[in-house]
């Protein structure tokens, strides 16, 4: 099979905001204790954090964490978790029918995120409490002293503030199954209030307002433009969130799935602009994806667990294993994220360790890294820049989720002062290698800098705590720069690559 790419240095989607590389953490199964945090582990540092888990994170560069919930956040009470540990309360958390014991909150969570070189991005419970709650939480985390919240955070050890820059309004709320679901122009009203206090504190504060639990939702799309009728002026982002599986078996229509992630950006892009339209504004309302992940291997059994077991504290749950398979599905996503730039400014993994995670623990045991751990790697540390227009041509395949799913998919991201460019590729036929030949218009001096590539016999294979590094990344072969400037050369069936590219402009 043969296919062929063009990118041009003059065509161009949009600059890549580096926190669509984000990752998210809840108060859910070991996400938190002995996830991030575990104090009696030989690897814990004076704060309890693990270290080793500390390096993985780090490892990933990630610019934005999300927390604490989830459904965890719409019935969480934010003052449970500061002041004296030994003062604060247990409670039940009815989102996963566990016992929190609050030994982790917004403090330590700000200490992490230092030691992780990332940043805080807060959700408020807006489900069962509300406007007061909500200012009482940034005063809180972000006023410097002087008043009564203020000065409580430095009385328990934190003098300087915390300067959250940007506040997720409640936690879907559109479902159901939330504690304090609403309707949408109760949410609507509500998500505009909350957003106008907030900047009347600060109006450099960004503020994210609830979309749609995930595109089969009944009420999708119109939930968006009713909520964005509502809270347009005040809002910066619409957040969106969808999982993934390969419950059909059918790996060819698993992988096309990514077009439903595509789809989903199109359709909301399109309630943004109309909206935009209705309302004669000069504003935009952005994207923010802050939960996305493949989520299937045990989804089924874990829900029956949550549903049969009694209170329980930190059990284990959703610690899905992934394999290659999901690894190149998420390849696909954080292509798809990459050439939707322009609408896409921030997403969320979810989540970071343990549940639903790139990265699994042992209590008192090893951390190591997913198969899924690694493509979010290669994206997260080059694929900042500007994500360039790539037209493409070649093969493609008919399944039940979408008609003529081309086999490469393709982004590239062409890196501050114009001498690099990096290229993410996929081959999704699961038997034939795919010849490409990509153009690089505009561009010349063109070298392979970096090849690295994904790829296995077992599609199935994936990282154990027995086998730790049984599927991870190797030199990438195959691929040339021909006299006319191309790369050339053949993909693997079923294979992700990396490729960074050289280049000086033309």
């Amino acid at each position: 099979m043969q296919a062929k790419a063009v990118i041009n240095k003059d065509f161009t989607v949009s600059t890549v905001d580096k926190r669509v590389y984000g990752s998210f953490l809840e108060h859910m199964g070991r996400a938190v204790y002995s996830g991030i945090y575990e104090p009696g582990h030989s690897s814990a540092d004076e704060n309890g954090f693990r270290r080793d888990v500390l390096d993985y994170v780090r490892d990933l560069d990630m610019p934005i964490v999300r927390y604490p919930g989830g459904n965890f956040v719409s019935a969480y009470r934010w003052e449970d978790g500061i002041g004296p540990r030994e003062e604060r309360p247990v409670r039940l958390d009815l989102a996963w029918r566990t016992r929190e014991t609050n030994q982790v909150g917004v403090n330590e969570f700000s200490d992490w995120a230092k030691l992780a070189n990332t940043e805080m991005m807060l959700a408020m419970n807006l489900g069962s409490r509300g406007l007061d709650d909500a200012r009482n939480f940034l005063e809180y985390c972000n006023h410097p002293g002087g008043t009564y919240w203020s000065d409580l955070r430095a009385k328990h050890g934190y003098k300087d503030p915390h300067n959250v820059r940007i506040w997720c309004l409640g936690n879907e709320l559109d479902g159901p199954w939330q504690v304090g679901h609403k309707s949408a122009a109760e949410y609507g009203h509500l998500a505009n209030e909350v957003s106008k206090a907030f900047k009347y504190f600060d109006k450099t504060l960004e503020t994210v307002a609830c979309g749609s639990s995930n595109d089969k939702m009944k009420s999708y799309p119109e939930w968006e433009a009713t909520v964005l009728d509502q809270a347009y002026d005040s809002v910066d982002y619409i957040s969106l969130h969808k999982y993934f599986g390969n419950e059909e078996n059918d790996t060819l229509n698993y992988f096309a799935k990514a077009i439903d992630l595509d789809r989903y950006i199109v359709t909301i892009g399109g309630v943004i602009d109309y909206i935009k339209a209705k309302k004669r504004s000069n504003r935009d309302v952005k994207i923010c994806f802050d939960e996305w992940n493949v989520w299937y291997h045990d989804r089924k059994e874990d829900g029956e667990r949550i549903a049969s077991w009694n209170w329980p504290e930190a059990p284990a749950l959703l610690e899905e294993v992934y394999n290659l398979e999901d690894a190149l599905f998420v390849a696909s996503l954080l292509n798809v994220f990459i050439r939707r730039s322009d609408r896409v400014k921030i997403a969320c993994m979810a989540q970071l360790v343990n549940v639903i995670a790139p990265i699994l623990t042992r209590t008192d045991g090893p951390a190591w890294r997913q198969t899924i751990y690694y493509p979010l790697q290669f994206a997260s540390k080059y694929g900042r820049g500007t994500a360039l227009n790539v037209a493409t041509s070649g093969p493609t395949y008919n399944c039940e989720v979408a008609q003529d799913v081309p086999y490469l998919d393709i982004s590239a991201v062409l890196h501050e002062g114009g001498k690099s460019i990096a290229v993410f590729a996929l081959n999704r036929s699961l038997d034939q290698s795919l010849d490409l030949n990509l153009a690089l218009q505009g561009f010349s001096g063109v070298t392979i800098k970096e090849h690295t590539m994904m790829a296995e016999d077992d599609l199935r294979a994936g990282n154990t705590v027995d086998n730790q590094n049984r599927v991870q990344p190797r030199k990438g072969s195959g691929l040339q720069i021909d006299d006319d400037g191309n790369l050339v050369g053949a993909l693997a069936p079923k294979s992700y690559h990396f490729i960074l590219l050289s280049v000086s402009m033309a």
